[in-house]
């Protein structure tokens, strides 16, 4: 095995278990805290961290400029900003900011992708 099999096998495995997480969460959130041991006091602190990583996801993929890294990275930040904007719809609470981060990710997935087609 060479260790590009190995880092491919490994990632492979994080989406599994990021995966399992996923569907725990959105099957019951309050699960999904007791069995990550997140604390909802907390919350604040965790979304700074979420935040930063996001930001390094983004600046990684911008300075290693692949289109297809790209439109995928902020096809997830679309769907983040749209799921956001659901949830707090959902409660009656404002949804503009989420609503605007969601069209902004897009728009960057979007003009990723029509620029692959332009090859």
């Amino acid at each position: 095995m060479t260790l590009t099999t190995l880092a491919i096998a490994l990632s492979g495995a994080g989406v599994l278990v990021t995966g399992v997480l996923a569907a725990l969460f959105l099957r019951d959130p309050v699960a999904g805290m007791v069995k990550t041991t997140h604390r909802a006091e907390k919350l604040p602190e965790v979304m700074a961290d979420r935040y930063v990583g996001m930001l390094i996801l983004a600046l990684g993929a911008t300075l290693y400029g692949d289109l297809k890294v790209i439109a995928v990275l902020f096809a997830v930040f679309a769907y983040t900003g749209f799921h956001d904007a659901w949830i707090y719809a959902r409660g009656g609470f404002a949804i503009a900011q989420h609503v605007g981060a969601g069209f902004a990710g897009l728009l960057v997935s979007v003009v990723a992708m029509l620029a692959m087609g332009q090859g």
